[in-house]
């Protein structure tokens, strides 16, 4: 029986008139290259780069061999992270936390307030309270912790700003832990530097972490510094000369944030992933160092 050119009979290594067979996918396309995992014949549409020559697409999603991973081929950030439909999702979520923990204390009053507020120790008088009675949650809860509106709106309004250019450059994942670590050192340097007794709360830890990222981005893409540095030259006015802030919460997320987003877009891209693990777990060490030694000693 005669075989009609591209008919499903046609076997997928048929030669086409220049002696050169069919790519697998396409059979109306002819190819001399050849998958070097499984000799399949592919097109240039299908082949996809590896360590020797091209694979086709079905040992891609095998993942096996030297062959690439099915998402290698996509577009990366800046710092390798997987570019999102939505680069804006992390940031709406933070504020949403930011917001609810906020509707939370208004409703509910001085008492969860007194639990979640960032506190070194309580006075000998009072029951013990505090991230040196092993209270450690209050490094996290006092990030979202916010009991004015002016307080909660600035720094809703800065989060908005620098989040989404941020989440966008680095990826979810990294912008996360970005955040986290920033408001992170913000309260063990808060912890490690204020008194024992007092107590302190907000966003402002990670926000000024946010900041810091934005300078150390914005030098790597070679864009303008000057209004960003003039941006993080007013929030040190502020946070030295206003009353009833706690510049240590701001310098130790600005300290935190710049270093974390040092090692992510600088990272070298052979190992990229692994630079940027280090460096985070890295800076989390350092704030569980910080936060131990000043347990021991206030409770020494």
């Amino acid at each position: 029986m005669d075989q009609v050119p591209g008919s499903p009979q046609e076997p997928k290594d048929a030669h086409g008139g220049d002696g050169l067979p069919a790519c697998y996918r396409h059979p109306d396309r002819t190819t001399g290259i050849r998958c070097t995992r499984c000799e399949k014949p592919i097109c240039p549409d299908c082949m996809v780069s590896a360590s020797v020559g091209f694979h086709c697409p079905d040992c891609v999603r095998g993942g096996g061999g030297n062959g690439r991973s099915a998402t290698a081929a996509a577009p990366r950030t800046i710092a390798g992270g997987a570019i999102a439909a939505n680069p804006r999702l992390i940031t709406l979520i933070l504020m949403g936390i930011n917001l609810a923990v906020f509707i939370a204390v208004q409703a509910d009053g001085p008492r969860l307030l007194s639990e979640l507020v960032m506190l070194g120790k309580t006075p000998p008088e009072y029951l013990p309270q505090g991230v040196a009675e092993g209270e450690w949650y209050r490094l996290v809860t006092a990030m979202f912790l916010h009991q004015e509106i002016p307080h909660i709106a600035f720094n809703m309004l800065s989060l908005w700003w620098l989040g989404p250019p941020l989440e966008a450059a680095l990826g979810r994942l990294r912008f996360t832990a970005l955040y986290m670590l920033s408001g992170l050192g913000g309260s063990a340097l808060t912890y490690l530097a204020a008194g024992p007794y007092a107590s302190s709360l907000g966003a402002s830890g990670a926000i000024f972490g946010l900041l810091g990222a934005t300078a150390v981005l914005m030098r790597r893409l070679n864009y303008d510094m000057k209004p960003v540095l003039i941006l993080l030259g007013l929030n040190l006015v502020f946070t030295f000369t206003w009353p009833n802030i706690s510049w240590q919460a701001h310098i130790g997320g600005l300290v935190v944030g710049a270093a974390v987003a040092y090692g992510m877009v600088h990272a070298p891209r052979a190992h990229r992933n692994l630079v940027q693990t280090a460096t985070c777990v890295v800076t989390l060490l350092a704030i569980v160092a910080v936060v131990w030694v000043r347990t021991l000693q206030l409770v020494g």
